[in-house]
């Protein structure tokens, strides 16, 4: 704002004239005052010291005139504008001093609050201390009225026990059982041991009244029933009133179960398993069957023996058996009139096994060093879940006796005395005497794999280990025994490997036929289990697990197995296949020496001079010949009578492939054929050699394809072997477009011949051999 106002004044100073009068006519009184050192500046800036610019000083004026209005609307402009915001100025202050006395009187009320409350505090106090002694006097008042009421149940129980009222007496015990119930989240812990001692006091009292009345009736039924019934259950007279009152009692039992419900039965189960308390009618009627129980089989008594735990489980199997007429008849239709959802038979037999359950697990334990006895509680622990479940029809939802084996320390120790024994087993039947003999050998219809004693035993011996783990109740534990069993199959397969070792220098003989059906006969056992249910859900199990059964395989192979596209065994298997091939072959190639030794004169005789098939009157077997012929008659029916089918199919196919291979390389290629030569050698193979092998297969001939093809070549007639030849070296010596010109190719002419097999230079080589053809 300083300069518009010092241009305001030189403009004042400069366009006044009367100022200029004015000034004058003080001068003439005052003293000249000196103008402004801007307003001088601002003239020496404008016209500075030349005359003749004066000239300009009307355009100084105009342009000084202008500026001054236009500082004039600038102000007017600003000076409209203020009047708003100095509203809203007032108004925002006008605000603010309202919220600031709002604020203080609030401050003001605060700190009269403070006071006051401070003032009353001790009133506060004093009031507290006297609410907190009515409420400790009210909850005094509710434990004295709770104890009354508790006083009054017990009262009103006895009444009714001295007028023989039972059920109001039940109904007295449940009404404390509610109450007990609902001081289950207080504090009161010396009201919750006095009401649960008084409920326990007349619970017992009335049960004990209750099993009195129940055991004498059950005597009157003749319960406990241990032996088989003879006679009816039920005594002719008063059976309605008997009938009458053991309905009355058990329902009463029941009734005196819900509003307490004690255990009386230890039962050993399984940690996930949530079993109900036993039946409390059952409960009594098992307290004799108990007694029995423990004075035969604890103690010094002889019938307590460790090395006979069938004594015992015997007899809970038949006080099963011999109770379950009775418990369907007498005590199920009470349980269903009652709508209780039980069955009586199964309730007792859970009672039973809660004795069973105790005697085996202490048994057990006793039983860890001493492999014979407790291989043999095993196997009863076993034959007695076999009948449990079947015999008496025990759901299969409740545990038997088997999750008692499941124990980390029985676990391993059956484990343990599994494999042990197993080994004892395989030494055993490897030194038999007739250990690689099969004990079908006299029976051909049962005796297709020819199996020897060894293997037979030993399969027998892995598939009762599998019955013996099959009912376990958990896959783990399965997996185990499943892991055991691929340990003895590879353990008996390196047996195998070391006797085939030594018996690998006479590969022909019993004994190496023996082993070769062994493995053979194992294998397919093997491939057969990985197919079955149960190994294929242990499969799925060991995938979902990732059992230590799997460590070791590869990303694909878990893949496999998860997909069910492998098995199991697949790693055995392969192990097996491979000693199979490698056994196999070294009998083949066995074979093969025995018959190229006997080929060397049929390898040597003279074909190029054999005179002609219209020569001889009749065609016969070359005396060269008949060596190797008896030689492969002879192999062929001694492989069939000791390898099994399987085996035997493999093993007179690879061997025609050989012997193919041999006449070929060593009798057809090596000499050279007149028509007689290439006439008697077709007559050796087809009247010969393929009627050997036919007894096996209805065309031998496609197993001798170089053979066959190398004598059709060998035996075509001179003009058709020009035509060929001339058309085989034509298509080697250029390159022609057979479609185009017309013209057969090689390969069609050849396999217009039978000729499949053969290659048109390998045919060339055979046409060259042929002595009749021009130019040989």
């Amino acid at each position: 704002m300083a300069a518009p106002a010092a241009a305001e004044r030189t403009t004042d100073s400069l366009l006044n004239p009367a100022n200029k009068t004015n000034h004058g006519s003080e001068t003439s009184s005052v003293a000249p005052k000196e103008p402004p050192d801007f307003v001088v500046d601002f003239v020496v800036k404008e016209v500075g010291s030349d005359l003749k610019s004066l000239k300009n000083v009307g355009e100084l004026l105009e342009k000084l005139r202008e500026e001054n209005m236009a500082l004039e609307e600038q102000v007017l402009s600003v000076s409209s504008s203020v009047p708003p915001k100095v509203s809203a100025a007032l108004c925002a202050a006008e605000e603010a001093r309202c919220s600031l006395e709002e604020l203080l009187q609030r401050e003001r009320l605060h700190i009269s609050t403070i006071k006051h409350l401070q003032g009353a505090q001790p009133w506060m106090d004093r009031l507290g201390q006297t609410f907190n002694q009515v409420d400790i006097i009210e909850r005094h008042l509710k434990y004295l009225r709770c104890l009354q009421h508790i006083e009054e149940l017990s009262a009103a129980v006895q009444q009714c026990l001295m007028t023989s009222s039972v059920w109001e007496a039940i109904r007295a015990v449940d009404s404390m059982a509610a109450l007990d119930a609902g001081l289950s989240q207080s504090g009161c812990s010396h009201l919750q041991d006095f009401l649960r001692e008084t409920l326990h006091f007349w619970h017992k009292i009335i049960k004990d009244r209750l099993a009195n009345d129940f055991e004498k009736i059950l005597t009157q039924l003749h319960w406990p029933i241990i032996s088989p019934p003879t006679q009816s259950l039920t005594p002719a007279a008063n059976s309605q009133e008997i009938s009458s009152q053991l309905d009355l009692l058990v329902t009463q039992l029941l009734a005196l179960q819900t509003s307490y419900p004690p255990i009386w039965f230890y039962c050993i189960s399984t940690p996930l398993s949530q079993e109900p308390p036993l039946c409390l009618p059952i409960q009594i009627m098992l307290l004799p069957l108990g007694k029995r129980f423990r004075y035969h089989f604890y103690g010094n008594r002889q019938t307590n023996s460790l090395s006979k735990p069938e004594w015992y489980l015997t007899q809970v199997l038949m006080w099963m058996s011999n109770s379950s007429a009775f418990m369907e008849e007498k005590i199920q239709p009470i349980l269903d009139r009652a709508g209780v959802a039980i069955s009586a038979r199964v309730e007792l037999c859970r009672g039973l096994l809660c004795l069973v359950q105790e005697k085996v697990a202490s048994d057990a334990s006793r039983l860890l060093y001493d492999d014979v006895l407790f291989c043999h509680l095993v196997e009863e622990v076993l034959q007695f879940e076999k009948e449990l479940r079947s015999n008496q029809s025990y759901p299969a939802v409740l545990p038997g006796l088997l999750h008692l084996l499941l124990d980390d320390a029985i676990l391993q120790k059956w484990l343990t005395v599994e494999k042990k024994m197993a080994v004892e087993k395989m030494d055993a039947m490897l030194s038999a005497e007739g250990a690689w003999s099969s004990q079908y050998k006299d029976i051909s219809d049962m005796d297709e794999l020819k199996a020897p004693d060894c293997a037979e035993t030993f399969m027998t011996l892995l598939q009762v280990i599998t019955e013996r783990y099959r009912a376990l109740p958990c896959p783990s534990a399965q997996l185990k025994f499943l892991g055991l069993q691929r340990e003895l199959v590879d353990d008996f397969r390196i047996r195998l490997t070391q006797v085939m070792k030594e018996e690998s220098r006479c590969p022909l003989g019993p004994r190496y036929c023996a082993i070769l059906n062994a493995v053979n006969y194992i294998s397919t056992i093997l491939g057969d289990w990985g197919d079955n249910v149960f190994f294929l859900q242990l499969q799925q199990a060991a995938v979902s697990l990732g059992e230590e059964v799997l460590q070791g395989l590869g990303v694909i192979e878990l893949g496999r197995l998860a997909s069910l596209e492998g098995s199991l065994f697949e790693g055995l298997l392969g192990l097996l296949d491979r000693l199979k091939g490698d056994m196999m072959g070294r009998l083949l190639e066995w074979t093969m020496r025995e018959i190229t030794e006997n080929a060397k004169p049929y390898c040597q005789d003279r074909w190029l001079s054999l005179p002609s098939q219209h020569d001889q009157s009749t065609m016969t077997l070359s005396s060269s010949a008949c060596p190797m012929m008896l030689c492969v008659r002879d192999r062929l029916l001694h492989l069939h009578q000791v390898l099994s089918l399987s085996l035997f199919q493999l093993a007179w196919q690879g061997l025609a492939e050989r012997l193919d291979n041999f006449l070929y390389q060593d009798v057809i290629l090596s000499n050279h054929f007149s028509d007689g030569g290439a006439a008697q050698l077709q007559f050796d193979m087809t009247r010969n050699l393929f009627p050997l092998f036919g007894h096996y297969c209805k065309r031998p001939e496609n197993f001798f394809k170089h053979v066959k093809e190398a004598y059709i070549i060998l035996c075509l007639n001179i003009g058709s072997a020009l035509l060929l030849r001339n058309l085989l070296k034509e298509s080697a010596e250029e390159v022609r477009d057979w479609a185009i010109t017309g013209d057969p190719s090689p390969e069609s002419a050849l396999n217009e011949l039978g000729v499949y097999c053969l290659a048109p230079c390998d045919v060339l080589i055979l046409l060259n051999l042929k002595a009749s053809l021009p130019g040989q």
